[in-house]
């Protein structure tokens, strides 16, 4: 299978690396400016799993000659337009996009684009951030990856393609229920970038006070009850396991939300806070914790928009 990679970034271009190292046919489309460095340099990735620096095959946009097999994106969420534009030449009859965003909002824009017989789901379990000498730095030992298919008709394609992917050395997992699989990461997501942008600090910072296990708890259960309403009901050994790691005092993790929030950058909020808060609300689910939350990273949106 040809493999394409948009972008190498911190995500992409750590799962893409490990495959381009692995010998797989992968490409990475890139800006020029970025095809220049990796042309030089090739790709460098940190890591407790083992580091790796490897040439890469990266093109640009106008280098797109036919279509490839399957299309990794893993942009973040108010990027999300100009990768389909930009992803549009690479996506044949037969091509498997998938998208490793956070939340659910993109897979209709991805259906919206390409037709839902080529969007497949997925999600992923890593922390890693990238540096501004452009090398990927992996923060734990997590680094799974989940897809499935939408529908039967891709099933056959999504077994080639797990086939292919096993062979990164990371963790790979075919679900039969992919949907639900988002949104237990999504209901996690949302109550970790939640919390830790709203105090400003990590779980286990968080749950070193007198009130903020507890809180991080009733946050998780108004999501999940988003979750429940909409018709995605989280799986009990999820929600506890979810709520272990969110409640640990010795935890370090904070959401990647948050370190964008500490420089200065742009966020996923209305993606993964928004979105969620909304779908409540037309539900009819209460939630004041997850309505707070999204109130004050609107603050930060707002002020960011305005310069100051």
């Amino acid at each position: 299978m040809h493999i394409l990679i948009l972008g190498a970034g911190a995500t992409g271009g750590y799962y893409g690396g490990r495959l381009a190292k692995a010998g797989c046919d992968v490409s990475f489309l890139v800006r020029p400016a970025r095809a220049a460095i990796l042309a030089r340099d090739g790709l460098r990735v940190e890591s407790p799993k083992g580091d790796i620096h490897t040439p890469v095959m990266a093109i640009v946009r106008e280098q797109i000659v036919e279509p490839f097999d399957a299309i990794i994106l893993s942009c973040k969420s108010y990027d999300l337009d100009s990768a389909i534009d930009t992803i549009r030449p690479a996506v044949g009859p037969d091509t498997l996009v998938l998208p490793l965003l956070n939340g659910m909002s993109h897979i209709d824009a991805l259906d919206a684009a390409f037709g839902p017989d080529r969007v497949l789901g997925g999600t992923c379990h890593i922390s890693v951030t990238l540096t501004d000498e452009g090398t990927i730095r992996h923060l734990t030992t997590y680094d799974s990856l989940t897809f499935g298919p939408r529908a039967p008709s891709q099933s056959k394609r999504c077994d080639a393609l797990h086939e292919l992917l096993l062979r990164g050395g990371f963790e790979v997992r075919l679900s039969t229920d992919i949907i639900g699989a988002m949104w237990e990461k999504w209901v996690l997501l949302a109550t970790l970038a939640g919390m830790t942008c709203q105090m400003r600090g990590n779980i286990g910072e968080i749950c070193s006070t007198k009130n903020g296990a507890a809180q991080i708890s009733s946050m998780l259960d108004e999501c999940c009850e988003v979750a429940i309403a909409t018709g995605s009901t989280p799986r009990k050994e999820a929600v506890e396991a979810a709520r272990t790691v969110l409640t640990d005092p010795t935890s370090k993790m904070a959401a990647s939300m948050l370190r964008d929030l500490q420089r200065g950058a742009r966020i996923e909020a209305d993606h993964i806070i928004g979105d969620l808060l909304s779908r409540g609300v037309a539900a009819g689910v209460p939630a004041p914790l997850l309505a707070s939350a999204y109130t004050h990273l609107e603050v930060y949106q707002n002020r960011l928009a305005a310069g100051t």
